[in-house]
């Protein structure tokens, strides 16, 4: 539905997803492929590694996006490299020590910083036989 309402090619699209069957079917691929759409999944189809994504589109949506009134593609690519700056170099957060994600990316902050987030993913290595030994 959404490809047939665009008022514009689809060509330079991508389509992000996590690796439900819905998106995995042929026919969906192939209906993308066929519009020019690129595909992007999850790597592993697991629900956490879409959590990060997730959040983030929501703060966008949540927090920014609706302030704006969007009228065109172009429109909605200026809105959004500008709402993505001010999400990374504006917007402190108190999981990197109340900094803002740019400074601690680019090592450019004197305070260390401590991770105060959950890693709910386990460390693990995999076997010469191919088994995944946790530790």
């Amino acid at each position: 539905m959404a490809i047939k309402t665009l008022k514009i090619s689809a060509k330079g699209l991508i389509h992000h997803s996590d690796r439900g069957s819905q998106y995995c079917n042929s026919m969906y691929v192939n209906m993308l492929k066929k519009a020019g759409i690129r595909i992007s999944m999850t790597e592993n189809g697991d629900p956490l590694e879409n959590a990060i994504a997730e959040r983030i589109n929501g703060i966008i949506k949540g927090e920014y996006l609706f302030d704006y009134l969007i009228k065109t593609l172009l429109n909605a690519k200026e809105v959004l490299k500008s709402v993505v700056k001010l999400y990374n170099e504006d917007r402190p957060r108190s999981s990197i020590g109340n900094e803002v994600p740019s400074k601690v990316h680019n090592n450019n902050t004197d305070i260390e910083i401590k991770r105060l987030w959950k890693n709910f993913y386990q460390p693990y290595q995999v076997c010469e036989t191919g088994v995944k030994v946790f530790f």
